[in-house]
This record gives C-alpha cells, sequence and structure tokens, in this order.
C-alpha cells in the first residue's frame, strides 16, 4: 500500500453498509473530506461509492465477501472477471490500493479456508495480466483468535489447525510485498479476558507500578494490548520461520453503546481508546518487539450499523449516526471530527447521578464551573437552568457542558463518580443542553457547548466566584 510504504503510519476507517439509512454515496464522502479522511476500507465492491470516491485521493481498500470467496477461488476466469468489473473499471481514478479477500475466513468460515489461498492467487495472476499488481495488493484481514494464547507475545503461535494454509499463505504475501491484514480489537481481549487484565491496559492509558504488564521471556514491558496484539501476530509468524512481513491493522476500535451486560461499551471508553488508538499509532512508536516497523490501523467504523444482529455493542461502533452527526469527536491526525460541532455528541449527555451525595455533587459542580472551565452561566439565579430545589440539575447542566467541551480531549464523565452518560435529553422549557438536537439554532447545539465564557467574547461582566455563588446558591439546598 503507497499510504503504507511511503507515507508513514496512518489512520483510516471502514465503512459498513448494514445499516436501515444508509447515506448517499456523495454524503459519505462529503464527510470523508470534511474530516480529512485518506484511507477507507470497504467490505465490499460498492460501486456507487467507488465512483464517489474517483479524483479525491482517499486510498481504498475494496473488500471481496466472504461468500463470494467459494467462487474466486474456484476459477480463475470468476477472478479475473471480478478485478475486471471491480478494481480495473475504476483505477486509476479512485485510488484503489488493496483487496481484502473475505474477513476472517479461518475462524468465521472454516470450510472456505482451502479455497482462500488460490483465491488470492487467482486475484494477483487477474491483477498481473491487467498491469495493476504494482498499485494494487492483496490479502485477506484474520481475527486474534487464530492466535490461542497471545500473552505473553514472545510466545504466541498460531492454531496448529492452520499451519499448512498459513504457510502458503504468509509466502504469498511475502512473495506479492503485501501486509499481514489483522483484526485487533482490545475491547474483545479485555472483555473476554475473565479480568485477567486491567481496563487501562485495553484503553491505552497509563498503568500503576503495581499493574505493569511484562513478557516474562523478553522482560519487554507493554503499556498497552493493542502492541501486545501487534507482537504476537509478529512472533506467530516467526514461529513458523517466516519475518520481514508488515502487519496492517484493517479493524480496530471501541462500541460506544451496549446493553445491561456490556458496562465497558461506554461513549467515554470509546473516545479515550481511539483518541489515545490514534497518537499511538501516528507517533511512529513501533510495539516493544518491533521498534523499528510503524503500523497503521483502519478504525471500526465509520457509521453505527444498526441491522447487524447480535449484542447491541455490535450495532453501536461508529463514529457517526447514518444521519451525519458526530457520535463522539475524535481527531484522525488530520482534521478534528465534529469540527462544525464543536466537539458535541447530539443524543448523547453526561449528567449528575440523582442518587450520589449532594455535597459529593458539590465538589463536583464547583470543580466542573472552576478549574474546568465549564460554561456556568446558565445555571446562575435567574437564569434558564437555575433550579432552586435541585442540585443534582444544576450540577447535570455543569457537567454535560464541561463533558460536551473536552470530551475530543480526554475529558470524560466522572466528577468522584457522581455522572453519567444518558441518551435521554435533560433539556427543558428554556434550558437546553450541550448536544441537545432540540435547539433552534442552527448547528443543532447551544452556545454553551462552545469555548468557555469570559469577557472577551461577547458576554461582559460573567467572571465571578463560583464558589461564592455556590455557597448563596445552594445553601437552602443543602441546609
Amino acid at each position: 500500500m503507497r499510504g503504507f510504504a511511503q507515507g508513514g503510519s496512518f489512520v483510516g476507517i471502514n465503512i459498513g453498509t448494514d445499516m436501515s439509512n444508509f447515506p448517499s454515496a456523495s454524503d459519505i464522502v462529503s464527510i470523508l473530506k470534511a474530516q480529512g479522511i485518506r484511507h477507507v476500507r470497504l467490505f465490499d465492491a460498492d460501486h456507487q461509492l467507488l465512483n464517489a470516491l474517483a479524483n479525491t485521493g482517499i486510498e481504498v481498500i475494496v473488500g471481496v465477501p466472504n461468500d463470494q470467496i467459494l467462487r474466486i477461488g474456484l476459477s480463475r476466469s470468476e477472478a479475473a472477471d471480478w478485478v475486471k468489473n471491480n478494481i480495473a473499471s475504476f483505477v486509476p481514478a479512485t485510488n484503489i490500493t488493496y483487496i481484502s479477500v473475505g474477513s476472517e475466513v479461518l475462524t468465521s468460515i472454516p470450510n472456505a479456508a482451502l479455497v482462500l489461498v488460490p483465491a488470492l492467487q487467482y486475484l494477483q495472476s487477474a491483477l498481473v495480466a491487467t498491469n495493476l499488481n504494482f498499485q494494487v495488493k492483496v490479502s485477506t484481514p484474520h481475527s486474534m483468535t487464530l492466535i490461542p494464547r497471545p500473552f505473553p507475545p514472545s510466545t504466541a503461535a498460531f492454531n496448529s489447525t492452520w499451519n499448512s494454509i498459513m504457510l502458503q499463505l504468509l509466502q504469498f504475501l511475502k512473495n506479492t510485498g503485501s501486509s499481514f491484514m489483522l483484526n485487533a480489537q482490545p475491547y474483545y481481549g479485555y472483555t473476554q479476558g475473565n479480568g485477567i487484565f486491567p481496563l487501562d491496559y485495553a484503553l491505552f492509558r497509563s498503568l500503576t507500578p503495581n499493574k505493569q504488564i511484562v513478557d516474562p521471556n523478553t522482560l519487554s514491558p507493554y503499556s498497552n494490548m493493542f502492541d501486545a496484539m501487534i507482537d504476537a501476530t509478529y512472533y506467530s509468524m516467526q514461529a513458523l520461520n517466516v519475518s520481514g512481513i508488515p502487519i496492517l491493522v484493517t479493524e480496530t476500535g471501541w462500541p460506544w453503546l451496549g446493553g445491561a451486560s456490556e458496562p465497558d461499551a461506554t461513549v467515554d471508553n470509546a473516545l479515550v481508546y481511539n483518541t489515545n488508538l490514534v497518537q499511538h499509532v501516528l507517533s511512529g512508536a513501533g510495539t516493544p518487539g518491533q521498534r523499528n516497523i510503524t503500523v497503521s490501523a483502519y478504525i471500526y467504523e465509520l457509521f453505527n450499523e444498526d441491522l447487524r444482529s447480535g449484542l447491541i455493542s455490535e450495532k453501536n461502533w461508529g463514529l457517526f449516526f447514518s444521519n451525519g452527526t458526530a457520535v463522539y469527536s475524535v481527531n484522525l491526525g488530520n482534521s478534528k471530527l465534529t469540527e462544525a460541532n464543536s466537539s458535541v455528541s447530539p443524543g448523547v449527555f453526561c449528567v449528575a447521578n440523582s442518587n450520589a451525595d449532594s455535597k459529593a455533587l458539590k465538589a463536583g459542580l464547583d470543580w466542573a464551573c472552576g478549574l474546568g472551565s465549564a460554561n456556568c452561566s446558565a445555571i446562575q439565579p435567574g437564569q434558564p437552568c437555575y433550579e432552586s430545589d435541585s442540585i443534582a440539575g444544576i450540577a447535570s447542566y455543569a457537567y454535560n457542558d464541561y463533558y460536551h467541551r473536552t470530551q475530543a480531549t480526554g475529558g470524560t464523565c466522572n466528577f468522584g463518580n457522581t455522572a453519567i452518560i444518558t441518551n435521554a435529553d435533560p433539556s427543558h422549557g428554556s434550558c437546553i443542553f450541550a448536544g441537545s438536537l432540540g435547539t433552534n439554532t442552527s448547528s443543532g447545539i447551544t452556545s454553551a457547548a462552545f469555548g468557555p465564557i469570559s469577557p472577551g467574547n461577547g458576554v461582559p461582566g460573567l467572571q465571578i466566584s463560583w464558589t461564592k455563588f455556590f455557597v448563596l446558591a445552594l445553601f437552602h439546598l443543602m441546609f
């Protein structure tokens, strides 16, 4: 992939289509352009989208769906027709750089395993015949479940059931200069790990000294699960005496919403994971086992896919809703998602837990309006969001304003465990919360969602002592 080999590490995005209101191809490309996204992965050869991507310069991975692998893997002519219809017909206008054959074939549809490598070979032959093999590479994405024991990375190995096929595949990748495609999902590594690893390890957060994760064989410390997954894959290739094949992470991300049994699928965790992922990948730091090799990654995914089966979290990995509004804001290294909305997440709110202790709520409120720099003008006495009989109501406004201002840079909804995330809009009357879809402003949010209010931005004389204010305004609420 040209962006991978020459341009250094990058972060791209997956575009799934399993949704009831799939945006038009032109709308999708508009979002990509607005957010500075330069690398996308499609799960199939969507001709409308491939046409819309023409002359944009955006690098595209085009997928062969699992249900087409058997046909292509059994027939050179079918493979040639597929390349002709779905690749040759669109390049060079559309910058197609990879064909990804299937998705996690060995672990999801093992009956197709015997035709996987032939499918790659036939597609490669078709590319050679059309003189496209130097622009377009061929590979296939794998699940981490292909490695039964990924930790410690130094002893990791592929499931021996697939050794013969893996050797053929790795030799193909090496001969063609292609990458090993890996779906690395620390969310599953954490949630299915039975508490072995801390959440901070999965989210790229700093670990305390007593929670350091170290490979006992190499003594290499691992600060995050993503790197450990990458190294486990490199070591698995080495166990088959193969090296020199770069890894391209084709899927990684975090769901922002889950059911009652999925407490870790939250907006906060999704924001933290993807924000830290981007910073980590673009730093070009490599991994403990491969310091000099950078890894690029595709975030899963652009849109929520409400038609996907399974748990609630399976439907909610997207950065955007189908109407084009952002679930939360992430900087992909080119521009900030939802920049026009000042990092507000429409329909998502951070509010005070009504069961929290009133003194703890006041402490959180003081911090949000003080050091947190939330815009608390609307909760002054006489203003639309002031509630003389509810410290939770006042705190909710301040918490939410702080959260919507800072989530793009790591701000969270916690406040000493007195806050929760909700999709229920707490706006009432003329009191409009940041993120509300019911506001009458053109952007769908109130001015309270933007930068800190000060005398210099059109609200003169608003600098006050929040401590004095809350002592007076909330005295009767607490005593």
